[in-house]
């Protein structure tokens, strides 16, 4: 199978030049010169099938360069389907609701456990929403007015749907939220947990089944096949345990900024770069991207 050794950088930070780059190549053995997707951001090189990812990464060191290798062939994707919390968005939106209550840092703790796959997600997730019972309602808004989108979110969906992808927001988090998250970068769909309330303020409890690891997993499949696509032809993102399921089946699949345990099962990793990134893996040049 003919190979890319993709190679990016934060495009915030454009630091990847010719010594960076041939280090990788001499590691990755038999290797064509760089074809640049980003004038010192993100660039492409043909390696042969015995490249081994290890040894490359390796020889960049501490150098904030993600290296990865992509089949040169098809690597446009038709479906993106996107995690939220700490991959669209800065922040843990259950975390910051909490801080609302006062119990940020309680909650957070329970959060980290969850994303790497230390605790069930379904039951952390219950455990979490169940001691938010009583505040009120308003706490989503303004935690909503102070949620960031993630550096090329908005221009990852963007490009995609101008090429004729469909994008969906398939998240453990809440519809509150990936609504709004959803209509700002432009998704096609999104999907999330149904937080209950009363009297303007949180029940404590989840409407409806959770949506978790399978659920993700179960959504890929689904909006692949309802548009004729094979899984191949599809790209997923996340970060924390709840998305591996989804990410092990994609064409695609990218652990993004993600936990210890994540990177450990995914091939495909992001940990310096922004969104954009997603595009650069798939061959996307930066005169390409729309959107910011």
């Amino acid at each position: 199978m003919s190979l890319v050794l993709s190679l990016l950088v934060d495009p915030a930070r454009p630091i990847l030049d010719r010594r960076l780059v041939d280090r990788a190549r001499k590691a990755a053995g038999e290797a064509g010169d760089p074809a640049w997707l980003a004038p010192g951001a993100a660039c492409d090189i043909a390696v042969g099938s015995d490249a081994d990812l290890a040894v490359i990464r390796q020889a960049l060191g501490d150098a904030p360069v993600d290296a990865n290798l992509i089949p040169a062939t098809a690597r446009r994707k038709r479906l993106l389907i996107a995690d939220m919390d700490s991959t669209v968005v800065t922040t843990e939106t259950l975390d910051e609701i909490a801080a609302h209550a006062g119990l940020k840092e309680v909650i957070a703790a329970i959060t980290r456990r969850s994303m790497n796959g230390e605790i069930d997600f379904p039951t952390a997730l219950r455990e979490r929403v169940a001691m938010l019972r009583g505040l009120a309602v308003d706490a989503l808004g303004k935690t909503l007015e102070q949620t960031e989108l993630t550096s090329g979110a908005r221009t990852l969906v963007q490009t995609m749907k101008t090429h004729g992808a469909f994008t969906a927001l398939v998240s453990g988090g809440f519809t509150y939220f990936t609504s709004a998250i959803g209509r700002r970068c432009g998704f096609d769909l999104d999907r999330s947990n149904v937080l209950g309330t009363a009297d303007g303020a949180l029940t404590g409890e989840l409407v409806g089944p959770i949506l978790d690891r399978t659920a993700k997993l179960d959504s890929l499949k689904e909006l692949s096949a309802a548009r004729g696509l094979t899984l191949a032809d599809t790209i997923a993102v996340g970060d924390g345990a709840n998305d591996l399921d989804m990410l092990g089946a994609a064409g695609f699949g990218v652990a993004f900024h993600a936990k210890p345990a994540v990177n450990a099962e995914t091939r495909i990793q992001v940990r310096h770069s922004d969104l954009t990134a997603l595009l650069y893996l798939q061959g996307y040049r930066r005169d390409e991207l729309v959107g910011g």
